[in-house]
């Protein structure tokens, strides 16, 4: 029997953060994988509000990506991925399993995304990418978005909406709406 014991999933230090990560007080990021893919070069690349609880979120940002994020939000293992800019509002809760991203990430056409797979291969040698369709994500205040839900690039998701879980979201949400499929459909308003 070993002595070790696996380490603990501690949160993230000021002194360990990438140099234009901002927290605000009371937030805290957990997960040892949150900035595996953080590439950001932007003097606030990501900026969090105020008591604010970020678990096992992965902060995919691209060189130019931006995202703002504002206070009181809890986000449970999410993945955001961004090129250009996510800008998420106050009090915003987040489930499981659910990707927000701002960008194709990968060409259409299938001669693009064949010189796609080979510039992001090691075997690239610093071929340029394709250039990827970007638009920004905007999501307003006091959304609550159930687990395992896609929201797709361009997307506008109005203040007090509901995403039911397993939503694709494909088009903008107003506010006060309850949504819920693949694509995500508007069945309802919330008090």
């Amino acid at each position: 029997m070993s002595d070790s014991i696996a380490p603990v999933d501690v949160p993230w230090s000021e002194d360990r953060l990438p140099r234009n990560v901002h927290i605000g007080p009371n937030s805290i990021i957990s997960g040892q994988h949150a900035f595996k893919r953080f590439f950001c070069q932007k003097g606030k690349g990501l900026t969090l509000g105020d008591h604010c609880t970020m678990d096992a979120v992965q902060f995919a940002i691209g060189e130019s990506g931006q995202v703002r994020i504002g206070n009181y939000c809890y986000f449970s293992n999410v993945v955001l991925l961004c090129e250009l800019e996510l800008r998420i509002g106050n009090y915003v809760i987040i489930g499981w399993n659910t990707t927000i991203t701002d960008a194709d990430f990968h060409p259409i056409q299938p001669a693009q995304r064949i010189v796609d797979a080979i510039a992001c291969s090691p075997t690239g040698k610093g071929q340029v990418r394709p250039i990827l369709k970007q638009e920004p994500v905007v999501i307003e205040d006091d959304v609550w978005i159930g687990p395992s839900v896609t929201i797709l690039k361009g997307i506008t998701i109005g203040a007090g909406a509901f995403i039911e879980p397993g939503s694709v979201v494909t088009g903008d949400i107003p506010s006060q709406s309850r949504v819920i499929g693949n694509p995500a459909r508007i069945v309802g308003k919330e008090n």
